[in-house]
């Protein structure tokens, strides 16, 4: 498994490399200028020139992307057009937060998952399976910015359950602070888990392995856990990595409708001021992340199924 490992993580530089070519061009491509935008609209020319001169931007393309390449080959990110400090330092001030989330937001969904896809696959086609079914159809219709909106309406506003937003002090009290927003990921997230793994449930109960276990006098818990269970999450682990690539993405609207001090809000931030070295760092940090990400997942998903080989 070591040697796994190591060549996805020797496979990531190239596609890291090609990710910060495209990041770096696409962020400056897009119209507007930081020079413009700092100075506001009574600045001359002559001033906004000067200060593009100061921030290096006068350069072209090619000797920009150079400069951030030697920067990034130090460790560096470069330093902030607005803020006028490191990049770097501003991410790690950003990111604890966004992987709190991140991470509430997983255990939610699996906490949300297993018990729904379990009941609608033991009750296929009563009651409880048709509830099940409905939600799927409500969770994926829904936009997650607007279930975060009236879940701070009702259980903020109306029923003064939880705060307003920002992260809090303290460990609980950063978790009372999230769990409204992870709960708003969360339930989109899990309507597609719910779904697969419900699917997988019904077709893994009717498998030959499972009726050779209950005939060897295993429990009914112990052939649902570990022969029904097991063998149904391995594609449902699978698709919950593919969707936390969705979650990076999509804690950004939600950093903002919660007022958490995030990467997501950060990047908003930067985006609207055209602070091209943060935006870029970002990006890069959150397609790194997104890169392991899907390597632990192929890690996870070999240690359920001791079919698939890593060496």
């Amino acid at each position: 498994m070591s040697r796994f490992v190591l060549r996805r993580l020797i496979q990531m530089v190239p596609v890291v490399f090609g990710l910060t070519a495209v990041i770096f061009f696409m962020i400056h491509l897009v119209p507007g200028d930081p020079a413009a935008i700092m100075l506001g609209t009574r600045a001359t020319p002559e001033n906004v020139a000067q200060l593009r001169r100061n921030l290096g931007l006068d350069e072209p393309l090619l000797v920009q992307y150079m400069i951030f390449l030697r920067n990034l080959a130090t460790g560096s990110l470069g330093d902030s057009i607005f803020y006028r400090e490191p990049v770097l330092g501003l991410i790690l001030d950003h990111l604890p937060t966004t992987l709190m989330l991140a991470t509430s937001t997983i255990i939610l969904a699996v906490i949300i998952t297993v018990p729904l896809a379990t009941l609608a696959a033991l009750k296929r086609d009563r009651l409880a399976d048709q509830l099940v079914r409905a939600f799927l159809l409500v969770g994926l219709a829904m936009p997650s910015f607007w279930v975060g909106i009236n879940l701070l309406l009702l259980l903020t506003v109306r029923f003064r359950i939880f705060p307003p937003g920002g992260i809090g002090e303290g460990f609980f009290d950063q978790l009372r602070h999230l769990f409204l927003p992870a709960l708003t990921v969360a339930l989109s997230i899990s309507a597609v888990l719910v779904r697969n793994l419900r699917s997988s449930l019904i077709d893994t109960l009717t498998a030959d392995h499972v009726r050779t276990a209950r005939a060897k006098g295993l429990s009914s818990r112990a052939v649902f856990i570990w022969h029904v269970l097991r063998n149904s999450a391995m594609s449902t682990v699978t698709i919950l990595g593919l969707n936390l690539g969705y979650l990076m993405g999509g804690t950004v609207i939600i950093e903002q409708v919660f007022a958490l001090p995030g990467l997501g809000q950060l990047l908003l931030t930067s985006i609207f001021g055209r602070d091209y070295p943060v935006v870029q760092g970002i990006t890069l940090v959150y397609a790194v992340l997104v890169i392991l990400v899907n390597l632990i997942t192929d890690l996870v998903y070999a240690a359920l199924d001791p079919r698939v080989s890593l060496d």
